[in-house]
Parts: structure tokens; C-alpha cells; sequence
């Protein structure tokens, strides 16, 4: 029970929707949701969409799907499914502008803040003289010797201005309950701006009134916000606010050390776009000019709609990098959120697979790790592999199902329930993700005439020193025959063929029939494979393979095609 006499718990996760969620942001919101809900506190989400430029509602309504998807659910914050509401609210920054407006004309009031009207030319000018005079460039407070009536004339005039915070001078002590803390030295910090020209309030001004108000009594979040703890203190002393206690945690990273950002897919298709002297594109979804512009600049980002059909142009996979991708890729929620809490937390005695209940439980700042946390995908899916090999046939076909019908539709409509169910069953034992019994169902859509070949080892030994294309004859009458033509069936008279001819050896018979009714040497239990086919489509396949002489060395393999 909780102590009645102990302020309630609360911590936030505010993100801006400007993209997709972040697994960096995945994984604030995880633990700041566990830190509360294992203290019998509250959690908030906060959308902070004061940047109109950049935010958009589909992406605000992306990140809530995807936090609902992992598990995690919101005490206050936008109503979505079974969250959200409050008596905090707008839970939206761009509706608490009359909120922050009271704080700032507060702040005005007392003398702890003024407005300055300087032109980015002339702000821009001031920046280029500090710079030749090799000093860091420091608001002049220029702006503090206009007088009242200037003020309110060039404020009448409607003259653009911001408002600036008067920083006091003095050191500033950040305390943090994960890294060491840090002492900001007595005129590091100039005059900030609290409020742009545009009237909407910077984000520091506004996530220390939106904290205050809504109780946040705890803020974790990443380390890169480490150095705005400082602004943020000297708001909450000149407002009069108390203190949340900050856990900053540690920067996620690539495998390579470098910092796993959402420029990763940018950087991928720019690297493969100059490998292939791609120099136009390729879309008309990316004007050339566009194209040109985010060729030359490593920092410019192209939208994911304009991502994903470049990549499909490039022949490329794009790097895993918000929970959307892993989502889409096939990933189990409860694995993806069980590799997040350990990608900078442990909870001791080498405990590695748990569950968010688990999490709930367990998860504490003084196990939070200060060195950068390595994002190793080759261990996720290792995680998601077992976590499927464990969970029962039934809860995988559904899985999959579901997966199949939201992410691959396309997929799905060709085939009925009980082959879709066929399809997921007979690919569980190799599944590394419920993508798999997709793509490695791909054959079954490719038209029989089109079934590639390759002129492989692996195929020369099946199909010439394993005697497959006499192999192909013989059972090709066989299942011609068959009636029905189940999996059951085709395994019997395959069995039987094997014991008849091959002293038992079924591999020397079924690795013939995969080549030819996929093109490798890789596919589903073979019985199923030609059941989900079907009898017509399986004999098309092993006529043109064996006259096509797939594997045999006196001619080469050719098309029958025109």
C-alpha cells in the first residue's frame, strides 16, 4: 500500500510527432511507465506538437498505436482505445497556449523576462563579430536598454519579438539520479529564448509549465537532454516551481558506436544510390531537384513514403530503427520492450528474458547503466526466435495471421483461412519472425512459368549425382494419380517411393521436388509445400524443370521463355 502521506509518483513521456516513435523514445516511455506503475504512480503522455511545421496528427496517431502495441498504456494524456483523459489536461501543447501565455506575462510582470526584437539578420551579424573575435557567441542584452515606451511601440507597431529569460548569474548544481552531476559554471548560459516570434513557447518553457501543472514528480529521459536540465531549472526557480528528480538515460548506439538515429535509413539508401550511379530519381514521388538536394546532404531526410519506394527501386532493406519497422518486420512486442529495458538497465542475477510484469516489478534507477547502451539487433532476434519456438502452434498461427492480413494483405487475399493456417503452421519450426511464413511462402504466388533456377552446388548434387531428374519421373505419375492430393497422402506415397527406391532415404527424393517446385533447396516440409501448391501447379513445376534439365551438366540451363 502506498504511504497516503507520500506525494503520488508521476512521470511523463512527451514526445513531439513529427516521425515515427524512436526506439530510443520507445524505451523512455517503457521505463518511465514502469518506474510509476511499480510505485503504484501515474503515468502521463504529453504531446508536445508546438512545432507546426514539423508535427502531424498521423504521426501523433502512429506513436499512440505503436505505445498501445507494446503494452504500454497512459493514466493522462489523448483518449485512444482504453487511455487517456484527465483533469490536467489539454494534453496537447498547441492547446495550452493561453496557459503558457499567463507564465510568460508573469515572467514579464516581475521583471524576469523582456522582449527583444532583434532580425535574425541582426542576430546572425552579431553571431559572424563573436566568431572573428574567436569568442562563443553570448546574447548582449541589448534588448534591456530600450525603454517601456519603445516596448510597447514597437509592440503596437506589430514588430516580430521574442521573449527572452533574464539569467541570473551563479552556478547551477544538476543533481541527476543516474549520471554524476554536474556543476554549470556562473555565465554559461546566456539570455534564452522562452517564447518565438511566432508566439508559441520554446520547449523549454513550455515542458517546465507542463510538468508543474500536471504533478510530474519524475522525468527520465535521454542523456542528450542532460545539458537543457540547467535552462530548466533557472525556469522552474523564476517561476517559483519545485523540482522534479531527473534520471537521464543513456544514449542508444549502433553496433559500430555510432549513434543509432533515423538518419540510418537515409544514410543506407544514399550509400546504395551512389553504388549504383543513381543520379536522377528514380520516383515521381521525389522531385529530381529534391532528390538532388538530399543526394548532396548527408543531413536531409526523405519522407518514409518516399524511403520505402526508394528502396524497393535499390533492391535494399532499410535498417530497423523506429518500433513501427520492428512491428512491421514481424517482431513480438513483449520481446522488442523486454531488449529495450536492457538496453541500458539490468536486473541482476543474469536474469535476461522477462516480461513487462516482470519489468514492472523489478525495474529501478540504481541498475541503469551510464555507458552508451549497444543496440544489437542480431540478439533481438535471437530473443524473438526463442520467444516463438516457445509459444504454443495455436497462438503463432494467429499471430501470424493477424500479421499477414494488417502488414501483407496482398499475401493474405490469395489464399483461404485454412491455408493461411497451413502456411503458418508448416514454417513455425524456422520462423525467426511472423514475416517468415511470408517470405518464405513467396513461391507460392510466383507464376509456375517464372519459378527461377539456380545453377548452384547444392542443386547439381540433388539433381545429377543424387539421380533426381529420374527421381522427378517416376514420382510425377505418382502424384498425378493421387486422390486426394492432402499432405497425409503425399506423405505416404512419397514414403513409400523412398522405401521402394532409395533404401528409405526421403531426402533423396524430396530435395529433387523442392528444387522444383520452389527453385532452392530451402522451403516448408516438402508435403506441405506441394500440398499448398496443388496438384496442377505441381506437376507444370516438375515438367519445366526437368525440361529445362535444371542441374544437369551436358547443357546449360535455359528460359523456355521468348
Amino acid at each position: 500500500m502506498p504511504d497516503p502521506d507520500t506525494p503520488v509518483i508521476k512521470t511523463r513521456f512527451a514526445p513531439s510527432p513529427s516521425g515515427h516513435l524512436h526506439v530510443g523514445g520507445a524505451r523512455t516511455a517503457l521505463l518511465s511507465w514502469a518506474y510509476a506503475k511499480g510505485r503504484g504512480g501515474r503515468f502521463i503522455l504529453r504531446i508536445e506538437d508546438t512545432d507546426q511545421k514539423r508535427s502531424s496528427r498521423t504521426a501523433m496517431e502512429g506513436m499512440l498505436r505503436d505505445l498501445r502495441w507494446l503494452g504500454i498504456d497512459w493514466d493522462e494524456g489523448p483518449e485512444f482505445e482504453d487511455c487517456g483523459g484527465g483533469d490536467n489536461g489539454p494534453y496537447f501543447q498547441s492547446e495550452r497556449l493561453d496557459i503558457y501565455q499567463q507564465y510568460l506575462d508573469q515572467l514579464i510582470v516581475e521583471g524576469k523576462a523582456y522582449y527583444a526584437f532583434e532580425t535574425a539578420e541582426e542576430l546572425d551579424a552579431k553571431r559572424a563579430d563573436a566568431r572573428q573575435r574567436g569568442e562563443p557567441y553570448r546574447y548582449d542584452r541589448a534588448a534591456l536598454d530600450l525603454s517601456l515606451e519603445a516596448v510597447n511601440q514597437y509592440r503596437a507597431e506589430g514588430r516580430p519579438a521574442v521573449i527572452r529569460l533574464l539569467v541570473e548569474s551563479g552556478e547551477i548544481t544538476i543533481h541527476d539520479e543516474i549520471v554524476n552531476d554536474a556543476i554549470i559554471p556562473a555565465g554559461e548560459l546566456d539570455d534564452f529564448i522562452i517564447c518565438k516570434a511566432d508566439g508559441y513557447p520554446t520547449y523549454h518553457f513550455a515542458v517546465v509549465v507542463d510538468d508543474q501543472l500536471m504533478g510530474v514528480t519524475h522525468v527520465l529521459r535521454a542523456q542528450e537532454h542532460f545539458k537543457n536540465t540547467a535552462k530548466h531549472m533557472l525556469l522552474q526557480d523564476a517561476l517559483g516551481f519545485r523540482r522534479p528528480t531527473y534520471g537521464h538515460l543513456s544514449v542508444i548506439i549502433n553496433p559500430d558506436n555510432s549513434k543509432m538515429s533515423k538518419r540510418d535509413k537515409d544514410k543506407a539508401l544514399r550509400a546504395a544510390a551512389r553504388e549504383n550511379g543513381m543520379t536522377e530519381s528514380p520516383t515521381a514521388l521525389i522531385p529530381q531537384d529534391a532528390f538532388a538536394a538530399w543526394l548532396k546532404n548527408k543531413d536531409q531526410q526523405l519522407e518514409l513514403n518516399q524511403a520505402v519506394v526508394l528502396a524497393d527501386v535499390l533492391g535494399i532493406e532499410l535498417p530497423e530503427i523506429d518500433v513501427d519497422d520492428f512491428r512491421r518486420s514481424g517482431y513480438l512486442p513483449e520481446v522488442l520492450c523486454n531488449f529495450l529495458a536492457l538496453n541500458g538497465w539490468s536486473p541482476g542475477q543474469d536474469i535476461e528474458k522477462f516480461d513487462n510484469a516482470f519489468l514492472i516489478e523489478r525495474f529501478d534507477l540504481n541498475r541503469v547503466n551510464k555507458a552508451p547502451a549497444k543496440f544489437d539487433r542480431a540478439k533481438l532476434l535471437s530473443f524473438n526466435l526463442d520467444a516463438l519456438s516457445e509459444m504454443p502452434e495455436d497462438d503463432f498461427v494467429q499471430r501470424v495471421l493477424a500479421h499477414a492480413r494488417e502488414f501483407h494483405p496482398e499475401f493474405a487475399e490469395q489464399f483461404t483461412d485454412e491455408q493461411l493456417d497451413l502456411i503458418a503452421r508448416c514454417n513455425k519450426a524456422r520462423s525467426k519472425t511472423l514475416n517468415d511464413p511470408i517470405s518464405e511462402s513467396t513461391f507460392l504466388l510466383t507464376a509456375d512459368e517464372a519459378i527461377e533456377y539456380q545453377d548452384s552446388k547444392p542443386i547439381r548434387k540433388a539433381m545429377h549425382k543424387g539421380d533426381g531428374h529420374r527421381h522427378l519421373a517416376a514420382v510425377r505419375g505418382l502424384l498425378e494419380a493421387l486422390d486426394p492430393f492432402t499432405a497425409e497422402s503425399i506423405e505416404d506415397v512419397l514414403t513409400q517411393y523412398a522405401q521402394q527406391h532409395t533404401d528409405g532415404k526421403l531426402g533423396v527424393v524430396a530435395q529433387p521436388l523442392r528444387i522444383a517446385v520452389t527453385g532452392t533447396t530451402v522451403s516448408p516440409p516438402i508435403y506441405d509445400t506441394l500440398a499448398l501448391l496443388g496438384r496442377q501447379r505441381v506437376l507444370a513445376r516438375i515438367d519445366r524443370c526437368m525440361s529445362l534439365r535444371v542441374g544437369l551438366p551436358d547443357e546449360p540451363i535455359r528460359s523456355t521463355e521468348p
